[in-house]
Parts: structure tokens; C-alpha cells; sequence
């Protein structure tokens, strides 16, 4: 008796965490109000057992409702997910909302209800998914290539030089079209596993870098194969091309 006394005093703030959870899922999963309202009442019918009905349950998200327009002020409106863009965009939606756990409030229920309420109990983080500089270069680089070596820099982190816009015979680097990621001890077995990798991440992201090509260690890598060959090179730096995408306006956000 003295539970459910206790369990009905904090029905409206788990209503009103679940009516969080559920004005979240009304937006990104376009559900209707309808199926927002069931999916807040029948979690409260659970926690409250049996002496809980649905006209209980249904009062205490009107309390939750009227404390919500009350504190509007405090609770930070919700975000539409942005839609899939282009990685290089002017002025992009460059924020996520990802829903991290909260932290641990005061004991009010035990064992299953109180995993239940704290599965429930989340906040939200504003991710951001911009690229800061890389270590390249970017004056004379084109956007795509800009996003190559930014990305490169960011996940590849024992990478310390990356060559961009230089005097050449051929236009890729004076274009900035090109990147040169040198390799560390690049005749080593941790050198050649590393400029390996750097192959195989350029290729994955080929659309999105709008790749052109790779070349290491004396192969010719493009979107659609590889090829080996006299004349190639490349044995201390894996030499990345793409196809450009202009050149940036300083307006550009480059994503991860």
C-alpha cells in the first residue's frame, strides 16, 4: 500500500518523461498523437501494476501536460532530424540530437519498474558533426579534397603530414585536386598496414570524396579496381586524387 501511495505521488513526472519520449518519436517517426498518448499511458499501466487503471494513467499525463506548458521555458524545443545531404553544403544542418542516458536520480521504485523508469529518464546532446581543419594545407584545395584530408586527419590521427597544392608537371596537386598522406617508417610492417588502411578508408568513401584515385606502394587504386604497374611509385605517401567539386566560398561546413 505504502508503494503505490509513493508510485502515484511521481506519476507525473514519469508521464511527463515518458510524454518527452514520446514528443520525440512524434517528430523523427511522424507517429500520430494517438499512438504518442497509448505509448505514455500503457508504460504508466505496467509500472503501476494492478491497482493502476487507464483512467489513473490518463490523469497523471494531464498533470504532466499542464507541467510541461508551465516549465515551457526550461525545456529546450524539439529538433526535426535534418535530411541527408551532401558531406561539403553551404551553411549545412551540421547538428545531431542523439538521447544519452541521464544521470541517476533517488531510488523511487525497485527492480523492474525502476529499470523501466530509468530506460525512459534520458536527455538530449546536440552533436556536432563538423570537421575541424585537418593537418593539410587547404589554401588552393578544392572542397572535396578538403573533406578527404579533413577526414583523413580526424580518424587517422598517426598521420602528421599531409602534402596538398605544390608545383607539378601534372595538374592534380597545382589544381588542388591531390593529397600526398605521408606514412610514418612507411617501409615497416606497421608503415605498409597503415598506408593499406588509408587505401581501403579513401575507397569506402569514394562517393563521398568524389574519388578519382589512389596510388601506394606501386598500385594503381580506383572506385573500380586496382592495378599494378612499372612507373607508379609512391612507396613513402599514399597519393589521393578526387574529382574536386570547386572551389570553397568560406562558407562551406565539411561532415563526418
Amino acid at each position: 500500500m505504502q508503494f503505490h501511495q509513493r508510485l502515484m505521488r511521481y506519476l507525473p513526472t514519469i508521464a511527463f518523461i515518458l510524454l518527452c519520449v514520446g514528443r520525440h518519436q512524434l517528430v523523427k517517426e511522424r507517429r500520430s498523437a494517438s499512438d504518442v498518448l497509448s505509448s505514455v499511458v500503457t508504460p504508466l499501466i505496467a509500472i503501476g501494476g494492478a491497482t493502476m487503471t487507464r483512467k489513473m494513467a490518463l490523469a497523471a499525463v494531464t498533470a504532466a501536460s499542464a507541467a510541461a506548458v508551465a516549465g515551457a521555458s526550461d525545456v529546450h524545443p524539439a529538433v526535426e532530424a535534418a535530411p541527408q545531404t551532401e558531406p561539403v553544403v553551404d551553411k549545412a544542418a551540421q547538428f545531431d540530437i542523439e538521447i544519452v542516458p541521464a544521470t541517476a536520480g533517488p531510488a523511487l521504485l525497485s527492480g523492474q519498474q525502476a529499470t523501466v523508469v530509468q530506460a525512459m529518464a534520458s536527455r538530449y546532446r546536440i552533436v556536432d558533426r563538423a570537421l575541424p581543419p585537418g593537418i593539410a594545407p587547404e589554401r588552393g584545395l578544392q572542397v572535396k579534397t578538403i573533406l578527404a584530408s579533413r577526414a583523413i586527419s580526424e580518424d587517422f590521427p598517426q598521420i602528421h603530414d599531409i602534402g596538398g597544392v605544390r608545383p607539378d608537371a601534372l595538374r592534380w596537386h597545382p589544381n588542388g585536386l591531390a593529397l600526398d598522406v605521408m606514412i610514418p617508417n612507411p617501409s615497416s610492417p606497421e608503415g605498409i598496414a597503415l598506408g593499406n588502411e588509408i587505401v581501403q578508408y579513401a575507397l569506402a568513401n569514394a562517393e563521398r570524396f568524389d574519388l578519382q584515385d589512389c596510388i601506394w606502394r606501386g598500385v594503381y587504386y580506383t572506385p573500380n579496381g586496382a592495378q599494378g604497374g612499372r612507373g607508379y611509385g609512391h612507396y613513402d605517401h599514399v597519393h589521393i586524387t578526387t574529382h574536386g567539386g570547386g572551389y570553397p566560398t568560406m562558407g562551406e561546413t565539411y561532415l563526418r
